[in-house]
């Protein structure tokens, strides 16, 4: 902490998001190796954006909730990636949805 305040690294990370709309599962892998789980937001393109089946799996490349779901998360980890963290880095979006009883 410098001068009362944290450091650059530390006000940084609390400030910033990463989706997890990657292709491939080693770079989910790295995604969740470097960045914090409270950094991380579920993000995929809309089914059919990008079209083609991946020749090495034989799934479409859009359909990446498939990669997260290979990891050994924990169901508060999991759960913070599908929806938690989202909900804290849209806060007006939260409030809505807790006003629909979501």
């Amino acid at each position: 902490m410098m001068l009362g305040k944290p450091s650059l690294a530390e006000h940084l990370i609390n400030n910033i998001f990463f989706d997890t709309c990657v292709y491939h599962q080693p770079g989910i892998d790295l995604l969740f190796e470097v960045i914090p789980i409270d950094n991380i937001l579920f993000g995929s393109e809309m089914l059919g954006a990008v079209k083609g089946i991946d020749p090495e799996t034989g799934h479409p490349f859009d359909h990446t909730k498939r990669y997260i779901e290979k990891l050994e998360l924990s169901p508060q980890d999991r759960a913070k990636v599908f929806e938690r963290n989202a909900r804290r880095a849209y806060p007006r979006m939260d409030a809505l949805l807790r006003q629909r009883g979501l």
